[in-house]
């Protein structure tokens, strides 16, 4: 099982909290002394310290001169970037509209070769229609309280994105649950037009589409958190309030090893055309 990604996020924010106590220390300063000499209350400090707050840039270089170690500031800042990377809240992300949020993925998946993407709860958005997109982006503007809902232009923008699973050099393995296909978003209409757009796509020469069919007797993890995984350098996990993005070695490697599990117990091909069909048959 993973370790939680939020765990990880935050054992990497503890980890520029504890370099920089440990160079108050070795400074043989108080945390007093240490807010002192950066002209700060000495409650910021111990919220730092603490892991409560995370330094700024600013901070950070005002604490290595306070103790006498300007030339760890540049690597300790690196560090405290890389660890807020690791967890984006989305109500942060969405701050400049859905649309900005689409836009700014764009140069990101063009530089991936191999995207793996299991999803419990949806279909994946490079699989999406524009129609199935806007009735997502619509409850996520909600769901957030935006206050501008650009999600139709988000879903045009989405889609604008995807159209990269038609282009050379690169491939698709995406994983579903098969409730995915059950679970209504938009009408009837959007919901028959997104399941006949998965026949269609996941017959791309560099499409592989998996589902895993809910009455296997194969299954040997039960459902997970969306999850991305994009080449072999970065995994993207969807929570509720956030985008968490894992990229140690270690910890991406797990994800590939769930996946590949996960991938094990899916039906392809004819198998999972079927059950997309099922689905179709039941919208009445």
């Amino acid at each position: 099982m993973p370790v939680s990604p939020s765990s990880s996020a935050q054992t990497a924010r503890e980890a520029v909290a504890r370099r920089l106590r440990e160079l108050r220390k070795e400074a043989g300063l108080t945390i007093v002394e240490l807010a002192s000499a950066c002209s700060w209350h000495y409650s910021k400090t111990s919220r730092i310290e603490n892991a409560v707050t995370g330094p700024t840039a600013k901070d950070i270089r005002r604490w290595c001169a306070a103790t006498h170690a300007e030339d760890q500031a540049q690597d300790i800042i690196v560090q405290s970037l890389n660890a807020e990377l690791m967890y984006r809240e989305w109500r942060g992300q969405v701050r400049n509209g859905l649309k900005h949020l689409q836009d700014s993925r764009v140069q990101f998946y063009r530089d991936t070769e191999l995207f793996r993407i299991y999803s419990s709860t949806l279909v994946p958005g490079l699989l999406q229609t524009e129609g199935y997109a806007a009735a997502v982006l619509s409850i996520a503007a909600h769901a957030d309280n935006l206050p501008i809902d650009d999600s139709a232009e988000a879903a045009r923008a989405r889609v604008a994105r995807s159209r990269i699973i038609h282009e050379a050099g690169r491939r698709f393995v995406l994983l579903i649950e098969e409730a995915v296909l059950h679970y209504r978003l938009g009408d009837g209409d959007t919901m028959a037009a997104q399941l006949g757009y998965l026949l269609t796509a996941g017959a791309l020469p560099a499409v592989s589409l998996g589902i895993i069919p809910a009455a296997t007797s194969r299954r040997t993890r039960w459902p997970e958190e969306t999850f991305h995984v994009y080449d072999e350098k970065l995994v993207a996990v969807e929570l509720v309030s956030a985008q968490v993005n894992v990229t140690q070695p270690s910890e991406i490697e797990q994800y590939v090893k769930a996946f590949e599990q996960l991938r094990s117990m899916a039906v392809y091909g004819a198998q999972a055309r079927a059950l997309i069909v099922k689905a179709i048959d039941a919208l009445g």
